[in-house]
């Protein structure tokens, strides 16, 4: 289950956006901490045992994963994959590379996939395909963000954060040319 679109105006003087120009606030900091927890309280119900290995995808996902791993209450390991299609762009090219590949031993570890926000879905198909071929115990993807466009997604979205607007979003770990990560809060870029 998502949380429902909440819409705030961005403060005029967040010197955080150095002048750039944000549209408005999708979610604020109060509603994807109270997210956060909640999905971690659902994931651990879900993982009742088992090694589980959450498995972050870079860049993206770095500060959706750090918080979400404190609200996950059983043992857990913690790795790291890097892939890239977007580049400076806003819209995915539909090319995933995959620039690096974790060192964890995967097989029968239920591994849970964390991205920050499901677009196209075809790099998660690469990387469900590329990860399923290391016989893991089960496999699942844990999002932020959820567009709800991916016609192309093979694999179901367990955990769900937050269902998103069909808007570049930024902030929270998402970027734009490697820009406006840092925000505490998902915006809208203009």
């Amino acid at each position: 289950m998502s949380a429902s679109l909440t819409e705030h105006s961005v403060p005029s003087e967040d010197p955080r956006l150095d002048g750039r120009a944000v549209k408005r606030i999708v979610y604020d900091a109060s509603a994807i901490n109270a997210r956060v927890q909640s999905l971690g309280e659902e994931i651990t119900a879900a993982y009742p045992d088992g090694d589980l290995l959450v498995l972050g995808l870079l860049k993206g996902s770095f500060i959706f994963l750090s918080d979400l791993v404190r609200h996950i209450a059983r043992p857990l390991q913690v790795d790291f994959l890097v892939a890239s299609s977007y580049g400076d762009a806003m819209e995915s090219s539909g090319v995933v590379r995959l620039l690096y590949d974790p060192e964890t031993e995967l097989e029968g570890k239920h591994i849970l996939l964390v991205e920050d926000i499901v677009d196209s879905g075809r790099t998660l198909n690469r990387l469900i395909e590329l990860l399923g071929e290391r016989k893991p115990k089960s496999l699942e993807i844990c999002a932020l963000l959820h567009k709800h466009i991916a016609t192309e997604l093979h694999h179901p979205t367990r955990f769900i954060g937050f269902d998103a607007p069909h808007e570049f979003l930024v902030g929270y770990g998402l970027d734009h040319a490697e820009n406006f990560r840092h925000l505490p809060y998902v915006a809208s870029l203009q």
